[in-house]
This record gives C-alpha cells, structure tokens and sequence, in this order.
C-alpha cells in the first residue's frame, strides 16, 4: 500500500513526499474510515482524496460550491493525464445527461459536482450505478448552521451515503471551529471517524492591525518597505479600481480584479500576476479561491472581512513558501461600527425576503407552481434598478434564500461555449453533402477539436473558428445555432456572469417556506462573528496568532514573537531594560565621582541629554534615590 500510495504521489503530481498529516489522512481515507482533514489555506487538501482515490478502482464523487474551484481542480487533473469532469449549474441538461453517462461506463476518475446536483433524480440515479470508492466534501463547513457559510444543499451529502454506505466520506475545511467541526461529523453520519487538524499557527506569517485614516498612504508605505508579490483586499469594486489606479500611478505594478469582470479578462490578469508580471492584485475576495501562488509576500485588507473565517483564510494565501510573509490590516473606528451595521444587514426581515422572491418571479416572468429547468443570467444592478430595491440589502437576501434552498446564486462565473455532436459519423457526412453552406464549419469543427465530439461536450471559441473559416464570430455563432436547431450538435453558448437558478417550484409568496427561526439564530451568529473580528483588530495587547489559535478552539502558551503585539511587547522590554541600565549608570557614576553637574553626568555616562534620558535623571530625584543641590548639582542622598 505504501509504495502505491507515494508512486501516484511521484507520478502523477510529482511531490517525492507528502506533507505533514497529509499522509495520515490519505492512509485513513484509502482503509475506508469517514475521516475531517482540517488544514489551513494552502495545506494540500486537494491530494488528501486525490491519491487515495486514484490507488482504487472506481470513481472518486467531490463536492464543491465553488465552480471556479472545481473547473481549476479538473482542469488540473486533465493536464496530468487524470480523466475528470465537472457538474455544476451552468451545464445544459444534455451536457448533464453525456457527462454522467461517462462517469458509469467512462474511464472517469472524479467527479466534481455542486451540492444543488445531489438530489436531482437523473443524478441520483446515476449514482447508484457508479463504482464509487471515496466521497469527498470540499468547503465542509457548509454543513453546519455554526459555520459562517452554511448551505442547506449540503445536507444531501448524507441522504446519497445510502446508494453506497461503505464508501468513506472525506470531509476537508481550511477554518471551523471546534462546534463546526462536531457538527460536520454529525450532519454527514460518521461512524468511527478519524479527525486531523493541521496546527493554525503560521510560523513565518506576521500579523499586524493598523489603525490609520489614510489606508491607501499607509498601504503604499507597506508596499516600498516590503517587497515581494503582493495582494491588496478592498470590500467594493468601486475601492478596487481606486486603489489599483492610484498604485500604478505611483509605479507599482498593479491590477484590479472583481467578479463583475469577464471570465477571460480575470484569467488573464490571474496568469499575469501568477507570472510577476503584475506585483499587486488589487481584488474583492472574488480572487485567490484555489489558486497556488507560493511566494505572496504580504497580503493587504484595507476593509474589515466579515468575520475571522474570512480573514484567516485571505490572510493565509501569504507566505505558502514558508519565507517570511505579512499580513496587515488597516482600519479604523469607523470601519468597526461600518462592520456591526453591515453584520445587522446580512439577514433581512423576512418580508423584505418575500418581496425580492417576487420580484425574482417577475423579473423571469415564472408562474407560481413552475419548476425552472436552468440556470437564467442575472445582473443584480439591473435587478434592483427595475424594482428600485436597495442593492447591499438584496444581496444579503439572495445569500439567504440560498441558505433556504430555495434558490442558487453563483457570483463568479465564466464558462466557454460547447459542443457536443447528437448523431454519429456516418449521419454527419450525410449532413456534410446535403447542407453545402455548412459543410466548411463542420469540417472545422472534427478538426479542430477530433472525434471526442462525439461522446463529450468540448470547449470551443467562436472567435477562433471565424478567424480560420476567414468569417465573423457573428456567422459562426449563427451556423452553430443551426445545427444545434437541426439537432445535428448540441451548442451551449458561454456563459459569462452570474448565474441565478431555482432550486424548487415557483411558490406563492404567501406560501414560501422560510424557518423564520433558523434565520434569527443565523442573524445573531452573523452579529457575534462580527464582534470577535471588530476584538480582534481592536485589540493591541494579545499576541495575534494566539487570539486565531484560540477562536479556531487551539491553545497556545506561545505567543509568536512577529506581529505587531509581540513586537511592541518586546520594544517595551527592552525600553524597560534600557531605563533601567540608564538609572544604574547614574547611580554608578555619582557613587564613584560624587556630587556632579547635569552635564558633568551625561559626559561621564557618554549618553546625550535627550528627553527621555533627562525624564529618567527626574524620576531618580523624585524617587529620592539622588538629590540636587541649590547649585543644580546631583549626588547620592547623604545617610548620616
């Protein structure tokens, strides 16, 4: 088992040995035992089912929230020769359909799904038929109310334990604290089940609170005394254009990034900062999910996150190399009490919940009693200007029917237009000769991307075939229409922004089934969250490692020595062994050379006559320890 084990290791992802608990867990896992793997951002989570999954035969099911995440993690796997595919709520239900089929009679190692695909019937019947060996759940803290980022979709996870009840359950988490944690086990049926948990305590990683008015001065000063790739959180894409402006302004290299971007116009950017092309990313927390940048030297918040989850796990994405990194937040009273208001605001009033469903219901003009069969594009600006609903407090209530189930938002989302052919090879050439005008597009397309179009959808670009055809993307677009109206292909175009599906009919909003309980109790989590991230960077005293350490449930009797507390700890150690070195010279020179003018002291002391030197020759006086004379001269006090 252990030469199996570390020969995928070597061959397929090319580490000679695994890192610290990681082995642990992949041994846990590949015995069959339910297993938490609770490692922090950049722990190698991703192997802790990969190669267990890959030394048995059958098909590895993940479960993710995170689409970007999963297409980066398949992508990956794809370019080490790993079959792996990707179900998430951007597919056509064709694509679905091919997808699943592939994962029973394929040669499909992992797939990745989103936790809304685990109670469709075509998926769970397909289930049934797959040769499972693991069931891993990413982003695990989404199972719990506790959690900061609960989703009811999760819950499923324990309902498909049924279709297969010996296959092990890996549960993997960067942050959850010990309630989470016993809960996870809980909500997903663990039996017997081997927890790891990889310390919170970074070493080489400086935490540091700054309070200052003017964040963007102080964020530059950080950036010229610190060199190094370099990541800059704002909370709004409006502080983001700002700040990425103003620093190549100043010539540092810098670029924006928030989810409102393209999908491409993102990938490009992310490769050029990957790269070092680009020194400083200046991004919402859209950026960094997944993404294995190791030399990150500090990481800049000049807003407050939500709560010590976030904050962690952003702070985090610094110093992965183990070198020396930073971590700085820069604050402010204001942004404390911006931060309680905006926690307040994160669960709205129920009835402010019902008028957004129906002004969802408008909006994409559903019927009450309809099940929506896709995913529908959804700008939220222009949402909320056609119903003049307030954008911040809309979000919130979008998040919350998501925790509901009732609906499904992805923010963040590109995915390329595909095509997958519906009749086999001798019908196309049949098609080939009877349609002459797309003939030349069809050529294109089994030469360009070959015969796998035949059993799987693959990504194209229109932009590409139209330069080649010596045609616009425009007719591209047109002629693939065609065929798909034709049911020669099927052609799902690219999706590019956000995605908003319905997880249940259209009900009448008198009729919405919300837990008007559970959303208060989620309302005063979301509050106390909040307090504790406002404690923390109000603080100054508690060693800021320890205060992470002690929210996450470790406890730690050493502080770390380089954040900001501890530095200023020990600054005012060694001020306090200066003075007293300082007062003992004194007290030396005037026992050896008797009664002395002040500057007659500071001569023989070889010290200059600065503030806090005279402020410490006071203080001797007034503690009587020397005395002066009418003359202005000092000396030992008399004992006679």
């Amino acid at each position: 088992m252990e030469d199996k084990l570390h020969r995928i290791l070597k061959e397929v992802f090319g580490f000679d040995a695994f890192r610290p608990i990681q082995k642990e867990i992949v041994d846990a896992v590949y015995q069959g035992r339910d297993t938490v793997a609770l490692l922090p951002t950049g722990g190698g989570k991703s192997l802790c089912f990969q190669v267990p999954a890959l030394a048995q035969e059958g098909i590895c099911l993940v479960v993710s929230p995170l689409i970007a995440l999963m297409k980066d993690q398949v992508d990956q796997l794809k370019t080490r020769g790993v079959k792996a595919v990707a179900i998430h709520s951007g597919l056509s239900s064709k694509e679905v359909d091919t997808l699943l089929s592939n994962c029973i009679f394929g040669e499909v190692k992992f797939l990745y799904l989103s936790p809304e695909r685990l109670k469709t019937p075509i998926f769970v019947e397909r289930f049934k038929q797959m040769k499972v060996n693991v069931i891993a759940v990413d982003e695990a803290h989404c199972i719990s109310q506790w959690g900061y980022d609960f989703r009811p979709s999760y819950l499923e996870i324990a309902q498909i334990r049924s279709f297969h009840p010996k296959v092990p359950v890996v549960a993997l988490t960067a942050s959850a604290t010990p309630e989470v944690v016993a809960d996870i086990q809980e909500k997903l049926l663990f039996k017997n089940p081997a927890l790891f948990q990889q310390s919170f305590f970074r070493k080489n990683l400086s935490y540091s609170v700054r309070l200052v008015e003017n964040k963007l001065e102080k964020g530059i000063e950080i950036l010229q005394r610190i060199p190094g790739s370099a990541i800059w959180y704002v909370r709004t894409r409006q502080g983001v254009q700002k700040i990425a402006k103003a620093l190549v302004h100043m010539g540092i290299a810098a670029e924006s990034y928030h989810a409102g971007m393209s999908g491409l116009e993102r990938s490009s950017k992310q490769e050029a900062w990957k790269t070092n092309k680009i020194r400083v990313m200046v991004s919402t927390n859209a950026f960094g999910m997944g993404i294995d940048k190791p030399d990150v030297r500090v990481v800049i918040h000049s807003d407050l996150p939500e709560h010590m989850e976030n904050y962690y796990q952003e702070a985090g994405r610094a110093g992965r190399d183990g070198l020396k990194a930073f971590a700085v937040l820069l604050t402010n009273a204001q942004d404390f009490e911006l931060l309680m208001d905006r926690a307040a605001l994160v669960y709205p009033p129920v009835d402010y919940l019902k008028r957004v469903y129906q002004c969802l219901a408008n909006y994409f003009q559903l019927a009450v009693g309809t099940q929506p069969a896709t995913s529908f594009d959804f700008d939220l600006h222009n949402f909320c200007s056609t119903y003049q609903l307030p954008s911040l407090e809309t979000y919130h209530a979008l998040k919350v029917l998501g925790e509901e189930g009732i609906l499904s938002l992805n923010e963040s989302f590109f995915t390329p237009s595909r095509v997958h052919f519906l009749v086999d090879p001798s019908r196309l050439y049949e098609i080939q000769i009877q349609n002459a005008t797309l003939e030349l597009i069809l050529k294109m397309l089994l030469r360009s991307y070959g015969g796998n179009l035949f059993s799987e959808y693959l990504p194209i670009q229109e932009s590409k075939l139209a330069k080649v055809l010596g045609t616009t993307e425009a007719e591209v677009i047109r002629q693939l229409s065609l065929l798909a109206k034709m049911e020669v292909l099927d052609y799902d175009k690219r999706k590019d922004g956000p995605q908003l599906s319905f997880l249940t009919q259209r009900f009448d909003v008198a009729q919405l089934p919300l837990q008007h309980k559970r959303i208060q109790a989620r309302r005063e989590l979301s509050l106390e969250k909040a307090k504790r991230m406002v404690a923390y960077a109000h603080q100054q005293e508690v060693c800021r490692s320890q205060l992470i350490q002690y929210y996450f449930g470790e406890h730690s009797d050493l502080p770390c020595g380089i954040c900001d507390c501890c530095l200023h700890k020990q600054k005012q150690s060694r001020a306090f062994q200066d003075e007293e070195i300082f007062k003992n010279k004194i007290l030396e020179t005037l026992a050896l050379h008797g009664e002395l003018a002040e500057e007659e002291v500071f001569a023989y002391l070889n010290k200059p006559a600065s503030d806090q030197h005279f402020i410490w020759l006071r203080q001797l006086v007034d503690q009587g320890k020397i005395v002066v004379s009418p003359l202005g001269k000092y000396s030992l006090p008399s004992h006679e």
